[in-house]
């Protein structure tokens, strides 16, 4: 028998995975349902609360699956209502989820590796190393702990958005990533709509976007763009050394044309790095040929200590940026900043914690 820090989260399983398994278990597809509907529709946070099954059933489930794998150490609360959150998976690693409330509803931004490899040099999240994926199970957990809170206080409120925007690359972590969308967005769970949801990627491997693109999903795609050449791109994006715009923007022009959605890009706003009226215009003449099928969302920076060379452009330098494009008919927005009064930054949180941790051990 398997312990609990080795077995897999009952999340981790689409609905057509959990009634293959129940029927190799010998139970009925319709256990398989019942079974679904107490993880996603009743929201129960223990196996033993699902009454309707039978004991035998509920020891099996026991024996092979844990439900919720996370344990909350840290919540911060913001001003504006974001909330920030530190779980802890059951190997004692360390990730980061955020609920942020939007003029549209509760969206939730999840993450989907512990520690991050692309190397981008201005964020948070790859100052410590990519150490593991997050599976589709943990990932799927970030979102019920979240429900959980206002389940538990009776407030008629859900998760209505995910952003998959987090700590790491998620096509890195491809397969949990495709497990947990199809959980997330099943009609008969917790029904987040397609177009509710969001996947943002630095451009690893192109041929994921490609491969996005025949998912069959109406889930939105984004991609980190902040520069729109090769040269400042790679000063700031390790990962433009392997993958420079020209195969970025071939697999992007690929998805659009076979998915006819349109792609927004993140651009975060660094002073005097890539917030010129100059660069302005070059992004501009990059997007103009896929203006009719792209967005560009500008993003204030928020500081990171470790990345004491980048500050966040001025408003000023912004609405510059923002007239230029504007003047050039491109689609875009000054995102609305969120969590500004406690660790905003993608990966803050969990570092500090870290460090604390490795002080405390030192000093013991």
């Amino acid at each position: 028998m398997t312990t609990n820090q080795t077995k897999p989260s009952i999340y981790g399983l689409t609905r057509d995975q959990l009634i293959e398994w129940a029927l190799l278990q010998g139970e009925k597809k319709f256990r398989a349902t019942q079974l679904w509907d107490w993880l996603y529709r009743k929201r129960v946070q223990s196996f033993d609360e699902m009454t309707n099954l039978s004991k035998p059933f509920i020891a099996l489930l026991k024996e092979q699956f844990i439900l919720n794998p996370l344990e909350q150490v840290v919540v911060q609360e913001s001003e504006d209502g974001t909330v920030k959150y530190l779980f802890m998976l059951p190997d004692k690693m360390m990730i980061e989820t955020v609920l942020m409330r939007q003029s549209y509803g509760l969206s939730v931004c999840v993450t989907t590796q512990v520690g991050c490899n692309m190397g981008c040099t201005f964020c948070a999240s790859g100052i410590l190393k990519k150490e593991r994926d997050v599976t589709a199970g943990e990932i799927v957990s970030q979102i019920m702990l979240v429900q959980k809170y206002f389940d538990e206080r009776g407030l008629d409120e859900r998760v209505s958005h995910v952003v998959v925007m987090g700590i790491g690359e998620p096509f890195d972590n491809y397969e949990h990533l495709m497990n947990f969308l199809h959980v997330i967005n099943d009609d008969n769970g917790l029904a987040i709509g397609a177009r509710h949801i969001t996947v943002s990627t630095c451009g690893f491997m192109p041929a994921r976007i490609k491969a996005f693109a025949h998912e069959n999903l109406q889930i939105n795609l984004a991609i980190s763009l902040h520069a729109p050449n090769d040269t400042l791109r790679t000063s700031l994006m390790h990962i433009n050394r392997s993958q420079p715009l020209e195969k970025l923007f071939e697999a992007i022009d690929y998805y659009s044309e076979t998915t006819n959605r349109r792609v927004t890009y993140e651009y975060i706003m660094l002073s005097g790095v890539n917030d010129t009226p100059e660069i302005a215009q070059q992004l501009a003449d990059l997007i103009k040929p896929r203006n009719k099928l792209s967005y560009i969302n500008l993003i204030p920076y928020n500081p990171v200590a470790e990345h004491i060379k980048y500050e966040r452009s001025t408003k000023e330098s912004t609405a510059k940026f923002y007239d230029v494009l504007k003047k050039n008919g491109i689609n875009c927005v000054v995102r609305q900043e969120h969590g500004t009064d406690i660790d905003a930054a993608c990966g803050q949180l969990r570092s500090k914690q870290i460090k604390k941790d490795r002080s405390e051990k030192t000093t013991a």
